[in-house]
């Protein structure tokens, strides 16, 4: 769209207007005129051959190991750094294996509907008995390769069992939770160390 020209009563304003007015930059500099000469003499700046650009395959450098879903260290990992609540000398015979646990419970072949009753039930029992060391039997569950988009944890139960531990109700009761040694069943049990009652 292009503008409309002025009438000549709108133009006859405007240079009475424009008379009125001061120049806000009298001294501008004078515009450079166009078409100067090019200067032999100017040299541009030499700029340095660039390198070809190797050929590549996308995926060259990567390095062929699987990648891990989890960004959390593994249970048996956390449990392990988790700070010492009974006495030392007592905890290092119990990853030793030399401490008998008073009672347990396998909780293996359950789902968790069924396992998380029992738990806390078997744990209640043993608390008000007195027991002290009581081993917790999950399994390690089923070892199969992972290769879908979704990783799917293997040993349900054993991740389960220290969550419930560490939460209430049981937690009032359990003093320490440590994997079980290799005679009582491995990676696949754990020890659950009870307080005293009160």
């Amino acid at each position: 769209m292009s503008r409309r020209r002025l009438r000549p009563d709108e133009l006859e304003l405007w240079s009475r207007v424009a008379k009125t007015t001061e120049r806000m930059h009298p001294t501008k500099p004078a515009k450079p005129k166009q078409g100067l000469p090019f200067r032999e003499d100017r040299k541009s700046p030499e700029t340095p051959p660039r390198e070809p650009v190797q050929r590549f395959e996308i995926g060259q450098k990567a390095n062929g190991k699987a990648a891990r879903h989890d960004v959390l260290p593994g249970l048996p990992e956390r449990i392990a750094a988790a700070p010492v609540q009974m006495d030392r000398k007592a905890y290092d015979r119990l990853k030793r294996g030399k401490l008998k646990p008073e009672g347990r419970i396998d909780l293996h072949g359950m789902t968790l509907d069924q396992a998380k009753p029992a738990l806390q039930s078997f744990i209640a029992k043993s608390f008000t008995r007195e027991r002290r060391l009581v081993l917790v039997i999950t399994g390690k569950g089923r070892q199969s390769p992972d290769d879908g988009p979704i990783p799917q944890r293997p040993g349900v139960l054993r991740h389960a069992v220290p969550q419930w531990l560490q939460s209430p109700p049981l937690s009032q009761m359990v003093l320490q939770i440590a994997e079980a040694h290799v005679r009582h069943g491995g990676g696949g049990a754990y020890y659950v160390y009870l307080r005293r009652k009160r």
